[in-house]
């Protein structure tokens, strides 16, 4: 646990890598150039020494890869599309979707809490609910036993 935290400083790692990721994914999508520069450009930003650099790479590179699988997984429990949604809420949305799907080891709360708190942090003044509702259906159908 991180002093006076109550936070497990693995955890506060991986919570700095998960931003990062969506500030990458947000950026890869409105400035569109390698997924590879995008991960080469965030490795020099000064919070990446506070961040799991691994959990990083390894969430923009799988969903750099997988972005239309992850659209596709979500269009499911949404009523628009996912090309129509702000590309902060699709950043977020990628990156808990990504983590329900291929993370079994993050509790799905946790996977909704970190995407919800980013929602609530860079989205616009209500997505965080839809975040939420997003996720939440989300992890009913891929963690049925965890809900």
């Amino acid at each position: 646990m991180a002093k006076g935290t109550g936070i497990n400083p693995a955890s506060a790692r991986r919570a700095v890598a998960r931003k990062l990721a969506m500030q990458a994914l947000y950026r890869w999508q409105i400035n569109a150039s390698p997924w590879q520069d995008v991960v080469n450009e965030f490795a020099a930003d000064e919070e990446m020494r506070k961040a799991d650099r691994g959990y990083f790479n390894q969430l923009v590179t799988d969903i750099c890869g997988g972005s239309e699988a992850l659209d596709t997984a979500l269009a499911g429990f949404m009523d628009r599309k996912p090309t129509e949604l702000d590309p902060v809420e699709r950043a977020v949305l990628w990156v808990g979707a990504h983590e329900l799907k291929s993370a079994p080891d993050v509790p799905y709360r946790v996977v909704i809490n970190e995407a919800v708190g980013l929602a609530k942090r860079f989205g616009a003044t209500d997505s965080h609910k839809f975040v939420n509702a997003v996720l939440d259906a989300a992890a009913r159908e891929l963690r049925p036993q965890e809900h």
